[in-house]
């Protein structure tokens, strides 16, 4: 339907949320530090909600949302923000995906950014001259695995089906934060530290994120000029600049003809092409839907795996009364229906244009209940467990098969941000460049990084003598765990959330929706809380606190773990029952999260 355009007017961040724009009393680099803004990781209030891991990105989307902009438009605002803030995770070159409810027709949908493989590219292409699937990190570094940036096609996707903004208004907020610039905090001098080595192969990488060829300095304004110039080629030429125009030339020739810097390791070169940006599209998809505990819970759609693999789990889980159980034995069947709904994650989903995905069957509860059989309430089962066969004949347990293939490596970087606005528009995005800096390759004088999506391909079927849903092929887009996710009570908008963190993407919302539907536990609480993720494997990832609070008790049971410092950063937004929003984000993992909103109190 048609909507009306709103004029985006600037408001302080003080009236908003309290905080000020970095470059309007910070010091540039070399000067005094200055701290960072603060990072307020639970809001209540009126007027609409965002949560981002970034207070700068956060109060972007809350002027817009003051403004009179929608949950579309604060969305994309606060993405763009991103891209500044969080340069390393999302940004122009990169993809993602977008969940949207519109209050006005009571629709879920999506728009598919995921990025896509050059039309040169074959299923070998991450195969060496010995036929073995490339080092990972030689793969991740390269043009070779470059796909088509789909973000900025999704931006304008967005605005046009359900904004009121055009793109040149939603990107004024992340002009004027690339110009002014933001404050350096821990996690960006951890971020750059971890990348510094493959930054300094590449001539603009360290021009850019080096600047002095050195780290930047905690509490500097890192400020980002190049990227300006960029949001503000798109304001003025749309984005055809990128897909058929001269940063789409750019882009090619970085992608093609990496700036390796002199005396380093060379590089592969990328396959992509400017017919390849010419030919993308950001579709509009069907979202997954479940009913879990008389709630609708959408989810995205394949190429990714989020919503097929949440939606899954969640089936197997409702056939167990959680809220009756004590809280190890609910983590115990999260972790059992987790396994179980990624075995059939790697071995049946891809990208639909290429791999017949029977994604009813994989969302239905008869399958469901078939595959629930395999949980013992009393004993972990050996991991990995075997795929289900979701051809619509159940019954009982079936014979075990053989266990599928691992579903590849996925990077742990990626952002998500949570939008809510005074109407009950809802919009749940998630964005990334992959890897934690993406391919290490910057476009010179851009100020983005390219991003390595492609490296998210299974380079080599694990069993040859079985279909692989995810191996490259011409304009293919590659299986990703990215589950942003939207909930309804009665039609109406309950709660929104998604993270970053590669796979375990799909464990964090899985397991935030369970201590929040299930156990009854506040969101933020949900989302703070200790998490373990197993995603089909011989041993589950486990966070610290996880651990020491429930370790013991679920070793004695089977389980086996593997220790990580933390997993996934999420942020979400719930509608409360006195018509107030609640903005949730993480209060430690990525440095914290910013969740804010219009008016607080209420």
């Amino acid at each position: 339907m048609p909507r009306r355009r709103t004029a985006l007017t600037a408001l302080t961040a003080a009236v908003l949320i309290g905080i000020v724009p970095a470059g309007t009393a910070a010091a540039a680099p070399g000067d005094d530090a200055v701290p960072p803004p603060e990072k307020v990781p639970r809001a209540v209030g009126t007027g609409g909600a965002v949560a981002t891991v970034d207070p700068d990105a956060t109060r972007v989307g809350l002027e817009v949302l003051a403004a009179g902009g929608n949950a579309a438009d604060a969305a994309v605002a606060a993405a763009a923000a991103l891209g500044v803030t969080e340069p390393y995770s999302a940004g122009v070159g990169g993809g993602g995906f977008f969940v949207y409810h519109d209050a006005a027709t009571g629709e879920v949908t999506t728009i598919d950014g995921r990025e896509t493989a050059p039309q040169a590219m074959g299923a070998d292409a991450f195969l060496g001259e010995d036929g073995e699937p490339l080092p990972f990190e030689e793969a991740v570094t390269s043009g070779l695995s470059v796909g088509t940036p789909g973000t900025p096609l999704t931006w304008q996707r967005a605005l046009d089906e359900f904004g009121t903004l055009s793109l040149a208004e939603a990107l004024q907020g992340a002009t004027q934060l690339a110009e002014e610039g933001f404050v350096v905090d821990e996690t960006f001098r951890e971020q750059t530290a971890d990348n510094e080595e493959r930054f300094r192969r590449f001539t603009s990488s360290t021009e850019l994120f080096l600047p002095g060829g050195a780290l930047p300095e905690v509490g500097s304004v890192f400020r980002n000029p190049d990227l300006a110039g960029t949001y503000e080629l798109l304001a003025a030429k749309g984005v055809e600049a990128l897909y058929t125009g001269e940063l789409g030339e750019e882009v090619v020739r970085t992608a093609q003809e990496p700036p390796v810097a002199d005396g380093a390791a060379p590089v592969r070169v990328g396959l992509l092409e400017e017919s390849d940006l010419a030919a993308y599209e950001a579709p509009l998809r069907e979202p997954t839907q479940v009913e879990y505990r008389g709630l609708e819970v959408y989810g995205m759609a394949p190429p990714s795996s989020g919503g097929s693999t949440v939606g899954e789990a969640l089936n197997v889980l409702e056939g167990t009364d959680l809220a009756a159980l004590p809280e190890v034995d609910v983590l115990h069947t999260y972790l059992e229906a987790s396994a179980l709904a990624f075995a059939d994650r790697n071995a049946y989903v891809g990208d639909p244009a290429y791999t017949q995905v029977p994604l009813a069957e994989l969302l239905s509860d008869a399958f469901a209940a078939e595959r629930a059989c395999l949980v013992d309430p009393d004993r972990a089962a050996p991991k990995p467990v075997p795929a289900g066969v979701p051809d619509g004949e159940y019954g009982p347990c079936p014979a075990p098969a053989a266990p599928p293939g691992d579903g590849g490596a996925e990077g742990p970087s990626t952002t998500h941000l949570t939008v809510a606005d005074a109407e009950g528009n809802v919009a749940a995005y998630t964005l990334t460049i992959e890897q934690t800096g993406g391919s290490g390759i910057t476009v010179p004088d851009r100020g983005f990084l390219l991003n390595n999506e492609l490296t998210d391909f299974t380079f080599a079927p694990a069993d040859p003598t079985r279909p692989e849903p995810n191996l490259p092929a011409p304009g293919k887009r590659p299986r990703s765990s990215m589950a942003p996710t939207i909930v309804l009570q009665d039609g109406k908008p309950l709660l929104a959330l998604g993270s970053p963190g590669g796979a375990t993407i799909i464990t964090t919302v899985l397991q935030t929706l369970v201590d929040r539907l299930d156990r009854g536990t506040d969101l933020a609480e949900a989302i703070a809380a200790p998490r373990a993720s197993q995603r089909n494997a011989a041993t589950a990832d486990a966070e610290p606190a996880f651990l020491d609070a429930y370790g013991a008790e679920l070793t004695a049971r089977g389980h086996a773990f593997a220790p990580v410092e933390e997993i996934g950063a999420a942020t979400g937004v719930e509608f409360l029952p006195d018509g107030r929003l609640l903005a949730a984000a993480e209060t430690v993992r990525r440095g914290g999260g910013s969740a804010g909103v219009v008016h607080p109190g209420g």
